[in-house]
């Protein structure tokens, strides 16, 4: 791969040299946004949490996305009573080689005055990340990958599922990292999935984490299947299961992480989103997005979104490239999607094309390539209340 990415304090290497406007409760949601508006620099991405209280989760999440291997720089936004350690963020994101300042509006004199001291110090931190950046030559084995579905259809487990699964097998085999999760959404699937893990440890980590994502669905009363779903062809949650599953590959599944833990070794790994503990009111149903942050809160440089039916949405700090596996959504929504899967329908395409196509536009964003959704000015960005318990030893390779 002819690429060079941003060398990090930490030996990762960035694909994006990204400065995060963060804001830390919602009330300093408006400044922030309006801060990344004025700046009008496409690598000037607005993220944040939305609570008072921040737990332990947003805590984690909140500190691997200001050290992400995308970002160079953060402004933190706050609006000065909630309860968001402001200056220990700060200082895990300087001790992570990040020029950061913090604005804090109740100090400032209120939205316009830390609008202004907000854009002053994003034109700051932008000089001195042109002077910090070091370019350094990037491999395949120096990116992590993840993948998600969104607006599955009948076609989605045919054609764009399994051609991400190919990629997935060439990119691990190349020595990447790949994350894939989506728990909910593979119930019944923990059998052949359990065969293909690396240890027993993990193994049993596979099996817990969908045993624990169907008892959460069910207390809540719902499931991963919408009317979408049924709407687009899929008969069943178990097709829909079977479905997002194979875009895993077929290479061994070498650990079992949570949100903002990163991989320990290169290989496949699987991301357990459902949260621990007794099943509690307030976590929503499957949110791509949200689910996009916890895979960059591990590490992830870039995120392949397979869709049947359409999905328009990106992503702030990590570009998302879109895999639609319907020869009609191609049609419709080409302007927002980058590869069409849908072509193995009629022949002009095959599972190991597609997948070979896929790696290569891997590489070229990876290279500086700007995916549609990133030229469509797409920076989505979800962060909600959830908690987690630390992955035991055994979920991970030595």
């Amino acid at each position: 791969m002819k690429a060079q990415g941003y060398l990090r304090p930490d030996g990762r290497k960035g694909i994006r040299d990204v400065l995060i406007v963060a804001y830390l409760v919602e009330c300093a949601h408006h400044a922030a946004r309006r801060i990344v508006d004025l700046a009008d620099d496409a690598q000037v991405h607005l993220v944040g949490f939305p609570g008072c209280y921040p737990n332990d989760y947003a805590k984690r999440m909140m500190k691997a996305l200001v050290a992400h291997p995308n970002v160079g720089g953060v402004v933190l936004l706050s609006l000065g009573c909630e309860s968001f350690d402001r200056e220990g963020l700060a200082a895990h994101a300087a001790a992570n080689g990040r020029p950061v300042e913090t604005v804090v509006i109740q100090q400032a004199g209120g939205t316009r005055a830390a609008i202004d001291q907000g854009l002053a110090a994003v034109h700051r931190i932008r000089a001195e990340m042109a002077t910090r950046a070091v370019r350094v030559p990037l491999a395949l084995s120096d990116l992590v990958v993840g993948t998600i579905c969104g607006g599955s259809d009948g076609t989605s487990g045919i054609t764009a599922n399994p051609a991400v699964g190919r990629a997935f097998d060439r990119l691990v085999d190349a020595g990447a990292t790949c994350i894939f999760e989506e728990t909910g959404e593979m119930i019944g699937c923990e059998g052949p999935m359990a065969v293909r893990a690396a240890t027993p440890s993990v193994a049993g980590a596979i099996v817990g984490s969908i045993a624990k994502a169907e008892t959460y669905y069910r207390t809540m009363g719902y499931g991963s299947f919408a009317p979408g779903n049924a709407e687009g062809g899929l008969s069943s949650q178990e097709e829909k299961s079977a479905g997002a599953y194979v875009k895993s590959g077929s290479r061994p599944i070498v650990g079992v992480i949570k949100p903002a833990e990163q991989p320990t070794t290169p290989g496949l790994y699987l991301l357990d989103v459902v949260p621990d503990g007794e099943p509690r009111f307030g976590f929503p149903n499957i949110s791509d997005n949200a689910e996009i942050v916890e895979m960059m809160a591990c590490g992830a440089h870039l995120t392949l979104f397979t869709t049947g039916r359409g999905s328009v949405v990106g992503s702030a700090i990590a570009p998302v490239i879109k895999v639609t596996g319907n020869p009609e959504t191609w049609r419709r929504l080409g302007e927002d999607m980058d590869i069409n899967a849908g072509a193995i329908f009629d022949g002009s395409a095959t599972l190991d094309s597609v997948g070979d196509e896929i790696v290569a536009l891997v590489e070229a964003v990876a290279a500086g390539a700007e995916t549609k959704s990133e030229a469509m000015g797409h920076r989505e960005f979800i962060l909600t209340y959830k908690s987690f318990e630390p992955s035991g030893p055994g979920c991970f390779p030595r």
